[in-house]
């Protein structure tokens, strides 16, 4: 079991605080849109990795490329506007603290702001982030523990507003990698309960706040089925 701290959305002042040393993890994970320097003190105070997707309201970070720890943007040398050490997982499979994390960021498009997709262009960057965990499953035989996005997929939590719509193509997401977990954020509750909804054998997790749960990884299995 991987002890995980998820966080979106919503800056929560007790983790500024010692509170924060309280809490036990292995891995932080970031659903989007909160301030990087957040991110840099959570995964600074309790010295764990932090994968992160971005959301609507994050830096656009879309081609940079780190080449032994030198970040560049279209071949100049630049400075990389994401969390100091944290791990960019949108479009990406990662593999961190024993879980395999696929990732998918942004919202669904409502003006020109970053990171914000329309139905069609998402639908190409999760079939392109499916077909990279297909290769990696490939290889070692782990499928994915946990589908880290921003927004959740249409008509599973989402709102009727159009910056809060979900995408359709998620189902697909879920339906191709058959994750346990999935997790995201840009819904906020405003108080309002966020029950976990079920697609098929996925549980689907509202996190914005923070949430601390334990994830099994499915390294194991894949280790035994060997």
């Amino acid at each position: 079991m991987v002890r995980v701290l998820a966080v979106a959305d919503e800056v929560v002042e007790q983790l500024w605080t010692s509170y924060i040393q309280q809490i036990e993890v292995d891995l932080i994970l970031a659903a989007g849109d909160l301030p990087y320097d957040y991110l840099e003190h959570l995964s600074n105070a309790l010295d764990r990795p932090c994968v992160f997707v971005p959301g609507n309201h994050d830096p656009d970070l879309t081609g940079y490329t780190n080449v032994r720890g030198l970040w560049t943007k279209s071949g100049i040398p630049t400075r990389w506007p994401g969390p100091a050490g944290g791990v960019n997982a949108d479009g990406r499979v990662v593999d961190a603290a024993g879980l395999r994390i696929a990732g998918i960021g942004g919202s669904i498009r409502y003006n020109r702001g970053p990171n914000q997709w329309t139905e069609r262009q998402q639908a190409r960057r999760v079939r392109r982030m499916a077909r990279l965990a297909g290769w990696r499953h490939l290889r070692d035989g782990r499928g994915v523990d946990v589908l880290l996005t921003h927004s959740p997929p249409k008509d599973c939590g989402d709102r009727d507003d159009p910056p809060h719509r979900g995408f359709a193509c998620l189902h697909d997401a879920v339906r191709r990698l058959e994750p346990p977990l999935m997790l995201h954020g840009h819904i906020h509750p405003h108080g309002e309960p966020t029950p976990d909804r079920q697609l098929a054998s996925t549980r689907v997790v509202n996190v914005v706040g923070y949430h601390v749960m334990e994830i099994p990884s499915r390294g194991q299995e894949a280790k035994n089925a060997r």
